[in-house]
């Protein structure tokens, strides 16, 4: 070996070791999601001490937080979020399966296709806000109304990424099915499921956000506990505190749900060339 070839070796090496020292050094990944409502959470308390802004308005994160202390204390914050929790995953269950089940139904049959997808495509562009007077109407303001509201919602989502997954499942892998004589239940299970897979999880994180979405409105036009029943109640009493906690748990719950079907999506679509994770 010459020495050029040792030098150049040793400048390739110094820069790799420079390259992992500054990985090093830098911020974990999950860090960098942090900075901009640390600055946020940061700049606001300092407004609210300086005065700069109403407390009543807007009132400071330590207010913020004993309020969310206090709630969690006296019980009130575990039978809000497990009230609200049961009703968002029972309608997202029922909405979801049903979105799924007639997802693959229309999207493997042309006949299925014809008669119902445009039914179903011209219902999903009706605002649901415009639905919730037949709902009272029908069936009144009980619980069973809020889960098939929230139901509602999370069908759609579910039902056109499955439609579309199953539509755009590879015309070659099927004909290697036919060469396998695979049955139709195999043709479902080996082939079309995991084709459609990528949409379908995307479809889900779709559903669960219109989940807790619609979770909101369904408790705000008439609920006994429940996280959109305690923002409404503390915005009659102007407890913004109080209304800021519930916003915030919203989002909090939004992105915990949210990033459990990102683990999903990891754990099952590791074979997929094109998932980025």
């Amino acid at each position: 070996m010459s020495t050029n070839e040792v030098a150049l070796g040793a400048k390739a090496g110094g820069r790799q070791s420079a390259v992992s020292r500054e990985r090093k050094a830098g911020m974990p990944k999950w860090l960098y999601g942090w900075v901009i409502p640390v600055i946020v959470l940061g700049l606001w308390e300092a407004a609210s001490a300086l005065g700069l802004v109403s407390q009543s308005a807007l009132p400071a994160p330590s207010r913020i937080a004993e309020a969310f202390w206090k709630l969690c204390v006296n019980g009130d914050m575990a039978k809000h979020v497990s009230a609200s929790a049961i009703r968002a995953g029972g309608g997202f269950l029922l909405g979801g399966a049903t979105g799924l089940l007639l997802g693959v139904f229309t999207g493997l049959g042309k006949w299925a296709e014809r008669t119902l997808d445009p039914s179903i495509q011209m219902l999903r562009t009706v605002p649901l806000l415009a639905v919730i007077p037949l709902f009272i109407l029908w069936f009144g303001v009980g619980e069973f109304s809020k889960v098939l509201l929230i139901a509602l919602g999370s069908f759609f989502p579910v039902y056109f990424h499955t439609h579309l997954g199953v539509r755009s499942a590879d015309r070659k892998l099927y004909e290697v099915t036919r060469i396998l004589q695979y049955s139709k239940l195999h043709l479902l299970t080996k082939l079309i499921i995991p084709a459609a897979l990528p949409n379908i999880l995307l479809g889900i994180r779709l559903s669960v956000g219109a989940s807790w979405l619609l979770l909101a409105v369904a408790e705000m036009m008439g609920a006994s506990a429940g996280v959109g029943y305690m923002i409404q109640d503390a915005r009659v009493y102007g407890q913004t505190d109080i209304v800021f906690v519930g916003i915030i748990l919203f989002a909090l719950v939004g992105k915990l749900s949210d990033s459990l079907v990102r683990l999903v999506e990891r754990r099952y679509l590791q074979w997929n060339n094109n998932y980025k994770g």
